[in-house]
């Protein structure tokens, strides 16, 4: 019996030895490394408001421009586009980490409230001046301009007619 036990011991003794790799066998790491891309916090501030002007609405139905990029006004149909007032489109400033991409989106309302009398007028769109895609300039700040387009009904009540909206900006 003693000479099994020692013959397993033995086997076992050898198996324990080739597990073991030589020390001359020591393969070279490759070194990944591990990283990371801190960027700035996105800001975004208003410059300036969304404004249609001032208009007069006739007994046809008609619609309302902003361009999103120049801040011209159009008006088509029975809509009237007064020279008084400030026609303009909305601006936005931006702020992030220079040469990183930033997606704008606008949320717009469905429509603009008359908060005297309850009416409202159809928010048709609410475009950006271009690619909603916009890369931080190297001075760290990107631009957004933003038009309208407005279905005016045929009588429109007057009235100051108004709602909010949103403009998003998320890192690509």
């Amino acid at each position: 019996m003693l000479k099994r036990t020692g013959l397993a011991l033995l086997g076992a003794g050898l198996m324990l030895a080739a597990a073991v790799p030589a020390a001359a066998q020591v393969a070279a790491i490759n070194k990944p490394e591990a990283r990371g891309l801190l960027l700035r916090p996105l800001s975004l501030t208003r410059v300036q408001d969304l404004d249609f002007g001032t208009l007069i609405a006739s007994g046809l139905p008609g619609s309302v421009s902003i361009n999103a990029s120049t801040g011209a006004r159009s008006t088509f149909g029975g809509v009237t586009a007064l020279p008084s007032g400030s026609a303009q489109r909305a601006r936005f400033a931006g702020g992030g980490t220079a040469g990183q991409q930033v997606l704008v989106m606008v949320v717009p309302p469905s429509v603009l409230t008359n908060t005297d009398t309850g009416d409202t007028i159809d928010v048709l769109a609410m475009p950006l001046d271009g690619s909603p895609i916009r890369t931080v300039a190297s001075d760290s700040t990107f631009s957004v301009g933003v038009g309208g387009i407005l279905s005016i009904a045929a009588n429109q009540p007057e009235g100051l007619y108004s709602a909010e909206f949103e403009v998003l900006a998320q890192y690509q």
